[in-house]
């Protein structure tokens, strides 16, 4: 079920949320839990109920280890650690036969000739997600940083309907204390409005905005057989704004939805295309990703205790497997290369002491991430190719009635942008999304200084209204891909 859809926004959610206080209201806290967890696994079997057992033996499964790590292994290293090591090469198991057996037995036929087939697998939904939360509380409990959680709690955490999805990729720390939480199980008129106010944010970003970009973003990409100079630069800045909208607006609707019953999820986004450096970058994008790669990769490969050579090469391995991790495919794994090198090549500039212009170290970030984000999202090296050549080395073109403005050796036409079949207004909407995405008032900055006035109220009605009526072009999220 998707979050802009009729179904959601006007059967799904309401009811949930009333069903679930009114249970709360009776005092049957337990029943009000089971019935949330409930509605979570429905949420997620909307799209195929065939891969519900996936999900509930899963959650099954770690929850037994994790709380075997917790206790019945306490004085025996030895065991405690081979059972931590069954518990992660399970889960990984089971995410690499969904999302990376094909591209393995692809791999493996290119280099020796063979043709074994193809299993042709559906990923199935939120497998990432899911997957990476539960090694991260395997790691926890093995480090004796978990207590006993009750299981319904557990299921809370893993099957919670906002960030089942697509996150943000929550650690149980910041969760189960707020199921467990009495405080939580009575409505919060506070909550509910800024919650609305920010799922109403988070829909308009994705209707109206990220899914008109990804229409450019397509025709580039996948339709167009060559690019002129602005052609490739609209293709290329327009997947750019459609994947940020699309994900932060994704990202949005959870925390605002996650509101409405009580429950704070972590920032996910803070304006990450302001960044002036590539670890600033992630440390405003898919926040949540980045603390696991972090926590849970960087720093027991050694981190930033080791030699320089070793930094590097755990910053490499980082980035690479995060790149793999968004998708089976070689151009995923370039593209977490590429950030593994620009990481390499900012820590090595500032060990050396150089200093940079910040409108300039913006303008350099800024173009590494478009660029970047191209081998993100081409299917193929050829279709990367295409868009980049286009963009340093393509024709420069423009609309006919520009030629009296300029000099005559650049060309001139009516169809300037007929390869990507854009409009007109195209210029003006990339200047108005770079101006949103400057803006200091993000998501986070909106929900901590939310005051409710008539104001919010008509521009949610607003933002509302305008995403309603452009629902029926539904699209799915771009990150339920990986």
């Amino acid at each position: 079920m998707l979050f802009n859809s009729y179904e959601f926004i006007f059967a799904f959610l309401p009811l949930v949320f009333l069903t679930y206080f009114f249970l709360l209201n009776r005092r049957l806290i337990v029943g009000a839990k089971n019935f949330l967890v409930f509605s979570s696994l429905f949420f997620y079997s909307w799209w195929n109920i065939a891969y519900l057992p996936l999900i509930l033996i899963s959650m099954l499964f770690n929850y037994t280890v994790g709380n075997s790590l917790n206790s019945n292994f306490k004085k025996v290293k030895l065991h405690k650690k081979g059972l931590l090591t069954i518990g992660i090469v399970a889960n990984l198991s089971l995410l690499g036969y969904f999302k990376y057996a094909d591209f393995f037995i692809g791999n493996i036929n290119y280099i020796s000739g063979s043709s074994v087939e193809l299993l042709h697998l559906t990923l199935p939904l939120a497998i990432s997600f899911f997957t990476f939360q539960q090694i991260a509380y395997l790691v926890d409990s093995y480090r004796e940083e978990t207590a006993e959680y009750d299981f319904l709690n557990y299921a809370l955490f893993v099957t919670f309907f906002p960030q089942l999805i697509a996150g943000p990729i929550v650690h149980h720390k910041e969760m189960m204390p707020q199921f467990a939480s009495k405080g939580n199980m009575v409505k919060n008129y506070k909550n509910i409005a800024v919650g609305l106010f920010i799922f109403s944010i988070g829909l308009f970003k994705k209707v109206v905005i990220a899914d008109k970009f990804s229409v450019w973003a397509t025709n580039g990409f996948d339709k167009a057989e060559t690019l002129n100079m602005i052609e490739a630069w609209v293709t290329s800045l327009s997947y750019t704004f459609q994947l940020y909208f699309d994900f932060s607006g994704y990202t949005d609707m959870a925390i605002g939805a996650a509101l409405l019953f009580n429950i704070k999820l972590p920032i996910n986004f803070n304006s990450p295309y302001k960044a002036k450096d590539i670890q600033d970058f992630w440390r405003r994008w898919h926040i949540t990703l980045s603390r696991f790669l972090r926590d849970y990769i960087y720093i027991p490969l050694g981190g930033s205790r080791v030699s320089s050579f070793r930094i590097y090469s755990n910053l490499m391995i980082t980035f690479i497997l995060g790149g793999l991790w968004h998708g089976a495919g070689w151009t995923f794994v370039f593209w977490g290369f590429l950030h593994g090198s620009a990481l390499v090549i900012h820590r090595l500039w500032n060990n050396l002491g150089f200093k940079m212009n910040s409108v300039l170290a913006w303008f350099i970030t800024f173009n590494f991430i478009n660029i970047s984000w191209v081998f993100f999202r081409a299917k193929e090296f050829k279709d990367a190719m295409k868009v980049l050549s286009g963009m340093f080395f393509g024709n420069f073109i423009l609309p006919l009635n520009f030629e009296k403005y300029f000099v005559t050796r650049i060309e001139y036409s009516n169809a300037w942008l007929s390869n990507i079949y854009a409009d007109k207004y195209i210029m003006l909407q990339l200047l108005i999304a770079f101006i949103i995405v400057s803006l200091k008032t993000n998501t986070d900055y909106i929900s901590k200084n939310f005051s409710s006035n008539s104001f919010t109220v008509v521009l949610m009605i607003f933002l509302t209204v305008i995403s309603i009526l452009n629902l029926s072009g539904v699209h799915e999220f771009l990150y339920f891909n990986f």
